[in-house]
């Protein structure tokens, strides 16, 4: 096999690789911009069935030191369609977003449910379209719990943790938050609130109603406003 045909084998293997991880860089407007998809649960500590769709951490969070190291990638989209998953790894899918230079943008399609809220805010700009919704709701935990106050000390100190980062990365405030969250009579089994594209720009959680091309524009104008990522490279 000729040099050439191997190098095609490995580009096609590794556009391949790059699709089954919901990954892929495109260059747009002479700017690569590195897309990033969170669908299905956000699988954190424990292994979920086979049957579920998954998002990994430990395949996120390396993706995104990845994409701030690169001196080709200048902007990253996150394209969110969750029903939330594990706490603490969405919060630290969350904050890794949230401290990058690399200019992001997040675009709800679908919906971001429960830890998909934090995820959603986390970058520069948010976007959700119309017939997306999120479901916003108290802290829960499944299997066994201990009826104990540590639980509930726990419940709530996790709790405040989503509040103050969903505060410091949106327009809404924490007691607006606290509002939805804790609202009665919307949700069947649970407390909570359930928005559409509309209502979750109208309370200040998502930044605008729009679609991929306006996630894109903006992208590509913090790109050109910007100029390099960090000043050494």
């Amino acid at each position: 096999m000729s040099e050439n045909e191997n190098k095609n084998n490995d580009e096609q293997q590794s556009s391949s690789s790059d699709f089954e991880t919901g990954s892929i860089t495109v260059e747009k407007n002479g700017h690569f911009i590195h897309c990033l998809t969170i669908i299905g649960q956000i699988e954190g500590h424990y292994i979920l069935p086979s049957q579920n769709k998954t998002t990994k951490y430990e395949h996120v969070i390396p993706q995104l030191v990845a994409i701030e190291e690169s001196r080709e990638i200048e902007g990253l989209l996150i394209i969110l369609n969750t029903v939330g998953g594990d706490v603490e790894a969405g919060l630290a899918i969350a904050e890794l977003l949230s401290t990058m230079k690399t200019p992001t943008a997040s675009l709800v399609l679908g919906g971001g449910h429960s830890i998909g809220v934090p995820l959603a805010v986390s970058c520069r700009k948010s976007f959700i379209v119309p017939s997306a919704t999120m479901t916003v709701h108290p802290v829960r935990l499944n299997g066994l719990v201990l009826g104990v106050p540590q639980t509930l000390s726990y419940f709530e100190k996790m709790q405040d943790r989503i509040v103050k980062f969903v505060e410091n990365n949106s327009k809404i405030s924490s007691d607006a938050f606290r509002e939805l969250m804790m609202k009665t009579g919307e949700l069947i089994m649970d407390v909570g609130t359930v928005l559409d594209g509309e209502g979750a720009v109208q309370c200040g959680l998502i930044d605008q109603l729009g679609g991929l091309c306006d996630a894109l524009d903006f992208l590509n104008s913090s790109i050109e406003s910007g100029g390099t990522k960090c000043s050494g490279q």
